[in-house]
């Protein structure tokens, strides 16, 4: 097999097998992995190349993703499969444990903040959540518990700031019950917070 280049957009290169295209790389990886063009390449060295590029790909991709936001390791595996193979995605992943930049017992209490303060959702939604993301169920359920979330407080809180008027409304407080359920609140909860703010108006 004969392998040769071609130059692609920006720092890109395209690399060609007995004159077919086969894969893109970079001219940094290339100067570390080498083949002069025109040369000789056996299936055993070809192979081995395509493998180390695509777990150069998938590095690259890791370090893209964790740019705009933290991610399980889970979540961060399952995007790679969408473009690289599992051997380099496993190794990517391997990589970016290695060097600390995913950890899930930290992501989750970043996504716990901020679900708790931002999204202003119950502990079973929360909970959801952390299983979607592709966090432990014991790491998640131990997090939760230790903030001792009051869903109760939780639910007068977001009523205040959000439905207080809806109250006032016709049918308005069936509105605000619908409104917290399917924020994951329970019945009983949004209830209790409703009589609560009943109380505070009576005062």
């Amino acid at each position: 097999m004969i392998i040769s280049y071609k130059p692609g957009k920006s720092n890109k290169i395209h690399i060609y097998i007995d004159d077919e295209y086969q894969i893109t790389t970079t001219e940094g990886f290339l100067s570390n992995n080498y083949f002069s063009s025109g040369s000789e390449i056996s299936q055993e060295e070809w192979e081995e190349l395509v493998e180390k590029i695509n777990y150069a790909k998938a590095v690259n991709k890791c370090y893209d993703l964790l740019a705009i936001r933290s991610h399980s390791k889970k979540e961060l595996f399952e995007k790679l499969l969408k473009n690289f193979d599992y051997n380099s995605s496993s190794k990517a992943i391997e990589l970016m444990e290695e060097i600390g930049y995913i950890n899930d017992e930290e992501f989750a209490k970043e996504l716990l903040d901020y679900l708790m303060n931002n999204k202003k959702i119950s502990k079973s939604i929360i909970a959801l959540e952390m299983k979607k993301r592709g966090v432990d169920h014991e790491i998640y359920e131990q997090l939760i518990s230790d903030a001792d979330i009051d869903d109760i407080g939780v639910a007068y809180d977001i009523i205040n700031s959000k439905y207080i008027r809806k109250l006032n409304e016709e049918g308005g407080r069936n509105k605000v019950i619908a409104a917290l359920a399917r924020k994951g609140f329970r019945y009983s909860d949004i209830t209790c917070a409703l009589d609560m703010i009943e109380e505070d108006e009576e005062i």
